[in-house]
């Protein structure tokens, strides 16, 4: 019982951090124009294949170690194998924090670009991109526009499509050449 009401005020906290954040612009990075470090955030429960978003170092030619992946699940077995660092639900702490070592390894980098690759409204993916550090964020036309400064309206199982639109928007924006 007393886990279940912990678990609600966590959300409700989390709720008003991710409220208080989205009135505050978000903190420039001063990084000079052009894509060298990419940074994704995936919701693995609509979209499985994450290892993807490794294609950007060859589409973008950059370093192997340049793309940092890490996914959501609504629920995962710590004892299971997954490719993608995962953080869940139960990762959420007091205030906004999200209580897990990947998560805390991604957020202290810095990136030109950060991929929302999500499109459910979901309080955990949307503090995480509150808190990513990125010059350019890329995202779908089903989340709130706040979170992104290009917004694709592709599907988000046709990674295909959206690397190809991502690329000719990149391409505008002489982020890449």
């Amino acid at each position: 019982m007393f886990k279940g009401i912990k678990d609600k005020f966590k959300y409700k906290s989390g709720v008003k951090f991710l409220k208080e954040e989205l009135k505050k612009p978000f903190n420039p990075v001063h990084r000079k124009k052009g894509i060298t470090s990419v940074a994704c955030l995936v919701d693995l429960d609509a979209f499985e294949n994450a290892n993807l978003f490794y294609e950007f170092v060859e589409d973008y030619g950059l370093r192997p170690n340049a793309v940092k992946i890490i996914g959501y699940k609504s629920y995962y077995d710590k004892n299971s194998p997954y490719s993608t660092p995962v953080f869940s639900d139960k990762d959420l702490g007091w205030n906004g924090n999200i209580e897990n070592s990947y998560v805390l390894e991604f957020l202290s980098r810095e990136y030109d670009m950060l991929v929302n690759y999500y499109t459910q409204e979901n309080l955990l993916l949307q503090i995480m991109s509150v808190k990513t550090r990125a010059r350019v964020r890329v995202g779908f036309k089903e989340v709130d526009s706040k979170y992104n400064d290009l917004i694709l309206d592709t599907p988000i199982n046709d990674f295909k499509v959206f690397k190809k639109e991502l690329k000719k928007y990149l391409k505008v924006l002489n982020e890449i050449k």
